[in-house]
């Protein structure tokens, strides 16, 4: 899913600089209202997390890879905005140290892959939430079809800058096709890591996981003292 310099032109490169920088200046300002006390050291968290991840890429077919680019998951843990931080400090750290994505077509890797994929990611996870129970099966259940819709539309983002500046002589619809048919599997690679990753902090710290606190409030999901680093409340066994 990393775009390399040269693949667009200098002046869909100019325009994708322009969106990404206006949303992450936008979510500079959302993430305000996302950062406390348990958000912060999350967004530390998750965004290592992504980094290794994106690192590790895992056979498609047809001699392709893929990898988690977690935009969902991430949007999940930490909220929307910070999720497009988190996204975007990956990406530029991959593409200044390990020249994973070209630094012109920074602009374009954030377009796709922190703001669109989580954009995505996270919409369809709010709506799935509104229509699907108030359970943690629920939330899992968002989260996975959030994420594995997310991959084949950022591949479609890309299918379209490709075909308004594209540098190569390849028909738009041919791109489009062999986009959308690898990134369908890694989709489901995607929803699969996604919802397991999810899961195992569900069950240990639900309160840490932004998009599921509202089943924390007064519920079973809360978590254990001994998980929150808290002593047990002592029992009517220990008094004897």
């Amino acid at each position: 899913m990393h775009v390399p310099d040269g693949y667009l032109d200098a002046a869909t490169t100019a325009g994708t600089a322009a969106v990404a920088a206006a949303g992450v200046a936008l979510a500079l300002r959302g993430a305000r209202r996302e950062l406390d006390e348990r958000t912060a050291p999350m967004a530390g968290l998750t965004a290592a997390f992504v980094f290794a991840v994106q690192m590790m890429n895992f056979p498609v077919g047809l001699g392709t890879s893929g990898h988690l680019i977690g935009g969902a998951l991430t949007a999940v843990l930490v909220g929307p905005w910070t999720a497009v931080l988190c996204m975007t400090v990956v990406l530029l750290v991959q593409a200044v140290v390990f020249a994973d994505g070209g630094l012109t077509a920074l602009g374009a890797n954030t377009t796709l892959m922190g703001l669109v994929a989580v954009g995505v990611g996270y919409g369809v996870f709010r709506l799935l939430r509104a229509v699907l129970p108030a359970t943690r099966t629920g939330v899992l259940a968002a989260t996975g079809v959030g994420a594995f819709l997310s991959v084949p539309t950022a591949a479609l983002a890309f299918s379209a800058l490709f075909a308004l500046g594209g540098t190569a002589d390849v028909p738009a619809g041919t791109v489009a096709a062999a986009m959308v048919g690898v990134h369908l599997p890694i989709g489901l690679g995607e929803a699969l890591i996604s919802v397991a990753v999810l899961g195992a902090v569900l069950a240990v710290r639900p309160d840490l996981v932004r998009g599921a606190r509202d089943l924390v409030r007064g519920s079973a999901l809360a978590p254990r003292p001994e998980a929150a680093g808290r002593p047990a409340a002592p029992t009517a066994a220990d008094a004897r």
